[in-house]
């Protein structure tokens, strides 16, 4: 059974811990056995943790989890408490007589969204890690203001999770997630219509399509404009391919063309856009490159309506200056 999530995709985990006051949250991806797993980095302010193991030319090949959290560059601690869980199951790298889990983290910059960021000397990431994986289950996971994307906004609307899920002509299985937190928007000028739209699957954001025009003013940037208003977007593309490092590489780069195609502006100078790349192995590939084009391009459009469903799965917190939902300004026109 799928669910279009990324969870569709089998031996993949995905566990929430977040705090509705502080207004962030950090999301873990476990991976059961170890994945081989990569990473893209198109933004230009970009923040994560242990990526350089991720790299074609590195040794280990695969890793036990990948957490996405808010918080910036104090929110890198996450990574450490689902490290900790992981160890506490018995899962990691076997080297030394010790076990080392292998994870991999990326960050967005959520700390001028109206929480209340004054936690003191120790930020609580470490521990919001620990619960996120303790949390994290095979069956399904919420969308919208939960998790990693709990803080997210966008530059007209409020952000969040989202993912998606889609399959190849040759059965492969591709499922995207990812916390929507843009420096512009995932709508076309003032209306209601996703850029991802064409994309869409069975109304899953909606069902409003494209408008019936799209005039210069729509074209026009809408950006974050505040005081400490930096963005980042962040997420993970999955599938059941058997990829070397190499093939998921490129699997994460042609996934950020779903950013730029659900997200206008992307990959801008304070963006930290980062994708990952997953693969768990389970369906060889009988023609590789023709199937890596095809998982590349579901990827790119999978990414989109992951982008889309995120933003319209949000919910308020009800912090001063918070833009509004999809949902409060669209849902009932």
């Amino acid at each position: 059974m799928t669910r279009n999530l990324l969870t569709d995709i089998d031996g993949i985990a995905v566990g929430h811990a977040d705090d509705a006051r502080l207004g962030s949250g950090v999301t873990a991806i476990l991976f059961e056995p170890p994945a081989i797993a990569a990473v893209a980095v198109t933004g230009g302010a970009p923040g994560g943790r242990d990526l350089g193991m991720l790299a074609p030319e590195a040794t280990v090949e695969r890793i036990d989890a990948i957490v996405l959290s808010g918080g910036s560059a104090f929110g890198l601690d996450a990574a450490g408490g689902v490290q900790a869980f992981l160890r506490a199951q018995g899962r990691g790298f076997a080297i030394g007589g010790q076990r080392v889990p292998l994870v991999a983290q990326a960050i967005l910059f959520d700390l001028a969204n109206g929480g209340d960021k004054a936690w003191g000397e120790r930020p609580p990431y470490w521990e919001l890690g620990r619960l996120a994986g303790a949390a994290a289950r095979a069956d399904g996971f919420a969308l919208g203001s939960v998790g990693a994307g709990m803080g997210a906004t966008t530059a007209t609307l409020k952000g969040g999770l989202g993912a998606a899920s889609s399959e190849t002509s040759a059965g492969h299985r591709v499922a995207a997630m990812v916390a929507v937190n843009a420096l512009g928007s995932v709508t076309i000028g003032d209306g209601p219509h996703f850029w991802a739209a064409p994309f869409e699957r069975d109304r899953e954001f909606g069902g409003r399509g494209w408008p019936a025009s799209i005039n210069v003013d729509d074209l026009r940037p809408r950006l974050k404009t505040a005081p400490g208003a930096t963005a980042t977007t962040i997420g993970i593309i999955a599938t059941d391919a058997r990829l070397s490092k190499a093939q998921a590489h490129r699997l994460a780069v042609m996934a950020h063309d779903g950013l730029a195609r659900a997200i206008l502006p992307a990959h801008a100078p304070l963006d930290g856009d980062t994708i990952f790349a997953a693969a768990t192995g389970v369906r060889l590939l009988s023609d590789p490159i023709a199937e890596l084009t095809e998982l590349g391009f579901a990827a790119t459009l999978t990414m989109a309506r992951a982008i889309a469903r995120g933003v319209f799965a949000a919910t308020s917190l009800g912090f001063p200056g918070e833009p509004p939902t999809w949902q409060a300004r669209f849902g009932q026109k």
